[in-house]
């Protein structure tokens, strides 16, 4: 059994400078870890960044994507109010044409009526309303003498010539037309006249020459 000297401690083992620098491997091995752990942070940095990137390019498609389909939904509702709004005063105009078209028949026999002299006391005020009325719905009356004749609007009950015309004229309104907006409820029934066929007819070249020839040479020579 060994016995311990009194008054000196056991130290520990210390490596020694000499040591170190005997072990030059352990010390190349240490700095070698010491980068290889600083250069994985670097990595994972770029890396990070990189999916950043990605998310925030995903953001912005998936945004104008959105953006795109929220215009499509405002273009769509547009033409809807206005599809709509354009049936309601169709069908609006349609429903006063159907009414109005039943009191035409009373409306020519006011007409008439005033044209005679026979409208008056009561029954004018009631003709005048009535009149009125009809128009804030929207009735419009259509048809002069003396405008040119047109198929779409005008129908020809009577048919005859005159020389002082140069165009199919409706020469007499036998009976007014109506219209709501641009829907017409009844045609112009008028009487209309064209020119004279002879008016109109044009003689060719050599008549004309022939004719500026005689009064040249004083008429055409008696045989």
């Amino acid at each position: 059994m060994t016995e311990e000297t009194p008054g000196f401690e056991k130290k520990p083992d210390v490596p020694s400078d000499t040591e170190s620098a005997g072990n030059p491997d352990g010390t190349a091995r240490a700095e070698s870890a010491d980068k290889a752990g600083s250069a994985p942070a670097g990595d994972d940095k770029q890396a990070q960044d990189i999916a950043l990137t990605a998310q925030l390019d995903q953001a912005r498609t998936a945004l104008t994507e959105r953006t795109a389909d929220l215009q499509r939904l405002q273009a769509e509702y547009q033409n809807y109010r206005r599809r709509v709004e354009r049936d309601r005063v169709a069908v609006k105009e349609i429903a006063a044409a159907n009414l109005l078209s039943e009191l035409l028949p009373i409306l020519d026999d006011i007409g008439r009526a005033s044209e005679h002299g026979e409208l008056v006391g009561g029954f004018k005020s009631v003709a005048d309303s009535l009149e009125t009325t009809v128009a804030k719905l929207g009735l419009q009356q259509f048809g002069k003498e003396g405008e040119p004749f047109d198929p779409t609007i005008h129908e020809a009950l009577m048919h005859s010539y005159a020389p002082d015309v140069t165009e199919t004229t409706c020469v007499a309104i036998l009976q007014p037309g109506y219209r709501i907006g641009e829907r017409t409820i009844r045609p112009a029934r008028v009487a209309v006249a064209e020119p004279q066929p002879g008016a109109q007819a044009t003689k060719s070249p050599a008549e004309e020459d022939a004719k500026a020839s005689d009064e040249e040479s004083g008429g055409p020579e008696e045989g």
